[in-house]
């Protein structure tokens, strides 16, 4: 069989589908943009979920790629396999309701074993299909496959919950009796072996599960698809003849680069294995925008990279050593993926500044886990050591797992997990399953029919009915402009005939048409005549704020750094809001200077220009793209002087009408993920309204300094409280600044104040304690007392106790039906606490203390009496 490299093997399969009428499809980040369920892109299909459950329709309904994939749900499994990886790419070829079984079968087959691709021997592969699906078992015969070596198997069917399901056929291919003497039927049985490996897994996605179970109750789709997937690394151990993975031209370069670190020689070391994959891993990730932190992506990176570090220092690395293999990584996967070109010194800076964190704490930490293990009593090491072996020496509890377990240890993880309490989950789940497609709106799908978008030019205009939905209608034509790329949808009027109707929102359905949300749709029928006027006050302020958002983006990527890159954004008539990638948040004096020179490109006034030109054309122009977003042929780039990029959303016409722009504060909303908000133009004169937080922590500050004076004036103290919060609002961040120190000033004024005013209250209570002196006979006394304020027994106990010389005072509270006792001494004979619970003992009560103070209770007050005699007795 003819010796292919995985970058042949690659370019074999795109070539391939592209030759069969495919779109190519550029791999897309790792982070995914409109899937919360997912830390990470783990599947061909998953950026392609979207024209699947017919939320879009792509331009071409064949699609192959190259997808970046991450899965951690088995990191320890890393490096203990032949195939187990944390980065992996999957090859996939898609169908969105055009071909089916008939054409990817006789595909397949051609692939794997024409000698113009792939070329394995027939011989060598095996089939599984589900026992149901006879119609992929007579497609593969009759393609060219032994009936001998097609394999009934139950579990060849693809389902999560509710949406779009069906049987799937698996190929495996056999490398021989080297790999065990195990027969074909292990395959469909699933017992574990390396003889038989999968290599490419086709999904027959034909019904709609209802989530009950039974298969043969559920629906046909009204598009049937075809999703598949085939792993590089695996083939590439297959045409390399290469015993594992790790053996492949895929990862022998890191391979050879870590022995040149280490001085050690690969002979197959597990260690090897785990820095290859998680170097790999890392910088793929940090390349797409992700960052160290300790929680979500960014705690499974940490946690990746701590892992490697502890498999270097077994190979008697004790330095920083994975940023140095940054340009081995690069110079391997480069050229098929050259954004790891652009972000390669970053990707240094960012892990050789992790490696140095923990490679400060290893020694210390391992010195920490020896002394757990030399005085534990038992082979579990406690949630509370793991935990704090994680939070003072930054050891992720599974690194602490697998040190233990080498030591023949194991960790108590609920106890780890209810120290870390209300933590978020960690890494080891972060492999969420994959949400299930939702359903498909049929009618939605089967609505082809082209509209005209007016909203660039103008804001109204008379157009026809050309279909209604239960949610709203679609005409020929519309100035209204539908949510998408984070600008929401218009909204403004519909009149029909002398009756108006309220457009309340306006959305894209899948083959791209503006669909115009109205209270009652009933109303309206195909071919009726109407005038629409989108709600122009609202549009001004949207383009407003999107012109805006663009400019702030520039000045983030001119300020911080060009790996900045979109995470999400929403552009509503109040503000902006724009989501990005960063390895530290904001500090004050940089939103400043983002806002400036924001400000600074708002003032130069340049002029709109718009065009229409190829993805390549705009790329070459300097233009970035939409977050997230997939392109046509032709692409809408907008010029507004100091960016240039793809966009679908309405702009103002010159960058002057923004008038001014306003930074808000910048929040974190994942790891390496920071979110920023800003005003402009009339919302910068309403900015109070955003700024309300603030002023409601001043209402509070302020009323509690006012319930101070009212309570200092109820006892005749006269003590005001004088702080001037009014701020005079300039329209910048600054104002932010500003109020956030006004606040801290406020509350260190009503810090004070209080003060103030509880030593004056003090003082007024001690001169009213003086009545109880003259119960004092002999240096002693016990005191009775009736419903006295209980959070005051404590301090008239210290008035009294300051005016004795070398005696003793017992106070008995008669409180709420209950005997509340207090004693101090200062009798050096006699000990405060002993004496409390001898006498209250005696009547059921309980307390305890120190030996010159001591206080108690007894539950009632029947006994009152006799344990006044009973403390005059002692004392």
């Amino acid at each position: 069989m003819k010796y292919l490299t995985g970058n042949e093997i690659r370019r074999i399969w795109l070539d391939f589908f592209k030759g069969k009428g495919h779109s190519v499809e550029e791999s897309a980040s790792l982070i995914p943009s409109d899937d919360k369920s997912l830390l990470w892109m783990n599947a061909g299909v998953t950026p392609l979920k979207k024209y699947f459950d017919g939320r879009k329709t792509p331009k071409n309904p064949r699609i192959c790629n190259a997808q970046k994939c991450i899965r951690t749900n088995d990191i320890e499994n890393v490096g203990m396999t032949s195939r187990h990886h944390t980065f992996f790419e999957m090859l996939g070829n898609f169908s969105i309701g055009d071909y089916f079984r008939n054409e990817v079968i006789p595909w397949a087959f051609e692939l794997l074993t024409s000698e113009k691709y792939f070329g394995i021997p027939k011989e060598k592969l095996y089939i599984t299909y589900y026992p149901d699906d006879l119609d992929t078992f007579n497609k593969w015969v009759e393609a060219g496959m032994d009936p001998s070596h097609l394999l009934k198997c139950e579990d060849n069917f693809w389902e999560i919950g509710e949406g779009p399901c069906g049987p799937d056929t698996e190929m495996f291919y056999d490398r021989g009796e080297k790999y065990g003497d195990y027969a074909p039927s292990a395959i469909s049985e699933g017992i574990e072996n390396d003889r038989y490996i999968e290599i490419w897994n086709i999904v027959f996605s034909q019904f709609n599960s209802d989530g009950s179970g039974n298969r043969k109750s559920y629906k046909p789709l009204p598009k049937k698809n075809i999703d598949t997937g085939a792993g590089l690394e695996r083939l590439a151990s297959i045409f390399q003849e290469a015993d594992t993975n790790f053996d492949t031209d895929l990862f022998m370069p890191m391979i050879k680069r870590i022995e040149e670190l280490s001085g050690v020689k690969y002979t197959g070391q597990s260690d090897f294995k785990i820095i290859a994959d998680h170097a790999r891993t890392i910088v793929f990730a940090l390349s797409d925008g992700a960052q160290f932190s300790n929680e979500g992506r960014g705690y499974v990176l940490r946690r990746l990279l701590r892992r490697a570090l502890k498999h270097g220092l077994a190979l008697g690395i004790k330095k920083p050593f994975l940023y140095e293999m940054v340009d081995t990584i690069t110079n391997l996967m480069g050229e098929f993926y050259p954004n790891l070109n652009e972000t390669k010194e970053l990707s240094k800076k960012l892990i050789l500044r992790e490696e140095n964190k923990f490679l400060e704490t290893i020694d210390s930490g391992l010195l920490k886990l020896k002394d757990i293990i030399s005085k534990s009593n038992t082979k579990v090491i406690s949630g509370k050591d793991a935990f704090v072996l994680f939070d003072t020496y930054g050891f992720p509890v599974e690194l602490t797992v697998e040190y233990a377990s080498e030591l023949g240890f194991s960790v108590d993880k609920e106890g780890f997990n209810a120290e870390m309490e209300a933590q978020k989950e960690r890494a080891r789940k972060s492999q969420n399953n994959q949400s299930a497609f939702t359903k498909q709106n049929k009618e939605y799908l089967d609505f082809k029919t082209q509209v005209e978008f007016v909203g660039y030019t103008e804001d109204s205009c008379e157009a026809t009915i050309v279909k209604v939905f239960n949610e709203g209608i679609v005409t020929d034509k519309t100035p209204f402009y539908a949510v998408c790329g984070g600008q929401v949808g218009d909204s403004g009027i519909i009149r029909k005939g002398n009756n108006e109707y309220a457009v309340i929102d306006t959305l894209t359905l899948p083959h791209k048409q503006h669909l115009m949300v109205v209270e009652n749709p009933l109303l309206f029928k195909e071919g009726d005549k109407v005038y629409l006027e989108i709600d122009k006050e609202r549009r001004e302020k949207i383009t407003k704020n999107h012109s805006c958002c663009h400019l702030m983006f520039k000045s983030l990527r001119d300020i911080l750094g060009s790996h900045v890159s979109q995470q999400g954004s929403e552009i509503t008539e109040d503000q902006l809001r724009f989501d990005f990638n960063h390895f530290e948040s904001l500090d004050d004096e940089t939103i400043l200077k983002v806002e400036a020179l924001t400000n600074d490109f708002i003032n130069r006034a340049a002029t709109r220009v718009t065009k229409e030109m190829t993805i390549d054309e705009a790329k070459q122009a300097g233009a970035i793209a939409e977050f997230g977003e997939k392109y046509g042929d032709k692409v809408r780039v907008v010029n507004l002087g100091a960016t240039v990029d793809v966009c679908g959303g309405t702009h103002v016409n010159n960058t002057k009408d923004i008038e001014k722009f306003m930074a808000l504060p910048v929040s974190s909303i994942g790891s390496g993920i920071y979110r920023i908000s800003g005003l402009t133009a009339s919302n910068i004169q309403n900015e109070k309204k955003y700024l309300k937080n603030y002023y409601t922590d001043i209402d509070k500050l302020t009323n509690k300094a006012h319930e101070l004076e009212k309570e200092a004036k109820e006892h005749n103290i006269n003590l005001s409280f004088n702080f001037d919060t009014n701020l005079e609002l300039t329209g910048s961040y600054q104002d932010i600044i500003d109020i956030r120190q006004l606040i801290a000033n406020l509350q260190n004024e009503v810090k004070s104040f209080e003060k103030q005013v509880r030593s004056a209250l003090e003082k007024v209570s001690l001169d009213s304690y003086s009545v109880y002196l003259k119960e004092i006979v002999n240096d002693n006394a016990v005191i009775v007392l009736d419903e006295f304020d209980k959070s005051k027994i404590r301090m008239l106990g210290d008035y009294l106790g300051d005016n004795l010389k070398n005696g003793t005072v017992v106070l008995i509270n008669d409180t709420e039906g209950k005997l509340q006792v207090l004693i101090k001494t200062k009798n050096q004979s006699l000990d405060a606490s002993s004496l409390l619970k001898e006498v209250l003992g005696k009547f059921g009560g309980n307390g305890g203390g120190k030996k010159d103070f001591a206080q108690g209770s007894l539950k009632d007050n029947l006994s009152k009496a006799q344990l006044v005699e009973a403390f005059k007795e002692k004392i």
